[in-house]
């Protein structure tokens, strides 16, 4: 762990191990409430120097950071694999965007800032100068989910950095070796020390730096469960929280639904589905439904299972048992209430076969709640009103996916779904790195992205100048 710059190994310490096989992948220290609470107090000591630390030395350091990601790419995404189960082939995609994301940052530092604006609206203002400049809350505490151990790290370690804002991280306890690696080697390459902790910790040990004012803003990924729940206990923080979703996918009857039956498949399952804008309700024109059924189907069944270090693996194991368990448990649940399972479900250790489950009823919780695992619903429509009502008739909102060719009912959509993101002719799982990335209801607060992210980290201060009497 990294207490302000500090390397330190703890008196307790964890063994980290894959998914897929149980091999023991590493070791990682358990950081105490004494060192959390070190962290804290040296970051917050730390902010004059940090807000001073020059606008070049910043983006330099970020830019470094990227290519230092881009060389030692392979180490990366074997790491992120091994730790994670994320199939090699995407783990390398997460590695080529979490070099984006820190070149991306190095660019915003470059140009972020305040706006100017008139005073001289009335006689009072005449004379007078005004603008804003941005400044930094304070400490940001950054809390990391599992899948992606490296990216979703970039996207709250490097903004952060990037605005002069000391950061305590609190990696994914599944995944902690590739974040603890990236804030190695930004140290390596010159933040800093005052500006980096990095602690493996328990969640309680985690909850003091939520409850400390010392710390100005939590930058939480994970559960809405416990998202909202540290929220609850952050006070008067600057809270932002990207939680999960149960995304819709809508194609209407003027899209070739053949050619897209993979890229839909893939949404719904790579990965395992372990993602939180993967396509996990897919809502077909009843006019092109038996189509779309027979080539996902197809698509589903063809998907590569098994060992995330092969090449060829698209769909590897939950990140854990009980992750599996209660992916088996839902499928049941459905089929129980009446669903049919046209495809998969089928469980061998952690490994769950991409499943597409019909006729669910509403209430199930394959549609209601979060699935987070290789599972799609399918299911058929008529009214383009009624359905997009259907998508807004959950507690989440996240992403949403819709093909179609009409552009009146793409912009029909954007008016009308409850969501941070509509996007056309793209499934839900759709993001580039650069864009503001949300969700709206219990899909969490506040805009990820490098700019959007500076934005949530810092504050305007109004400036007025006027010449001396």
């Amino acid at each position: 762990m990294f207490v302000a710059g500090e390397r330190r190994f703890g008196a307790r310490r964890e063994r980290i191990a894959s998914p897929w096989d149980g091999a023991i992948v590493g070791e990682v220290a358990v950081g105490e409430a004494r060192d959390i609470d070190e962290a804290i107090e040296r970051a917050h000591a730390a902010r004059a120097q940090l807000r001073d630390w020059p606008v070049h030395a910043r983006a330099a350091l970020l830019q470094a950071t990227a290519e230092r990601i881009r060389a030692r790419s392979d180490e990366l995404a074997r790491l992120i694999a091994l730790e994670s189960g994320k199939p090699i082939a995407l783990a390398r995609a997460e590695v080529v965007r979490a070099a984006l994301t820190f070149e991306l940052s190095a660019g915003e530092a470059r140009s972020f800032g305040g706006e100017t604006f008139p005073l001289d609206l009335e006689p009072r203002g005449e004379g007078r100068l005004g603008f804003t400049v941005r400044v930094p809350r304070g400490v940001v505490a950054a809390i990391s989910p599992f899948n992606f151990p490296l990216n979703l790290v970039a996207h709250k370690l490097a903004p952060a950095l990037a605005v002069g804002a000391p950061v305590i991280l609190k990696p994914a306890p599944q995944s902690p070796l590739t974040a603890l690696l990236l804030v190695e080697w930004l140290l390596e390459l010159g933040a800093p020390p005052a500006a980096l902790s990095a602690l493996h910790c328990a969640p309680d040990v985690a909850e003091r730096m939520v409850r400390d004012e010392r710390v100005a803003v939590l930058s939480f990924t994970g559960s809405d469960r416990v998202g909202w729940h540290l929220k609850s206990l952050a006070g008067r923080k600057h809270v932002l929280l990207e939680l999960g979703g149960n995304a819709p996918c809508i194609l209407d009857e003027t899209v070739d639904v053949a050619a897209l039956a993979k890229p839909v498949a893939l949404a719904a399952f790579a990965y395992a589905g372990q993602v939180c804008v993967k396509a996990q309700r897919i809502l077909v024109h009843e006019s092109v439904r038996a189509e779309f059924e027979r080539h996902l189907l197809q698509a589903a069944r063809s998907l590569p299972c098994g060992d995330p270090l092969d090449e060829r693996t698209l769909v590897g194991p939950m990140i854990d048992e009980s992750a599996a368990e209660r992916v088996s448990l839902w499928i049941e649940e459905a089929r129980a209430q009446g669903a049919r399972v046209l495809c998969g479900g089928g469980r061998s250790g952690r490994l769950v076969e991409p499943a597409v489950l019909a006729e669910v009823p509403s209430k199930a919780r394959v549609c209601t709640e979060e699935i987070f695992g290789p599972v799609a619903t399918l299911e058929s429509w008529r009214d383009f009103g009624d359905v997009l009502e259907l998508c807004n008739a959950t507690r989440y909102g996240l992403q949403v996916g819709l093909f179609t060719r009409d552009l009146g009912r793409a912009l029909q959509a954007v008016r009308t779904l409850e969501y941070g993101g509509v996007i056309v002719n793209d499934t839900s799982a759709f993001r580039i790195d650069s864009m503001p990335y949300g969700g709206t209801k219990a899909s969490g607060i506040g805009r990820e992205g490098p700019r959007s992210a500076m934005e949530e980290f810092t504050e305007p201060r109004t400036v007025v100048l006027r010449p001396a009497p």
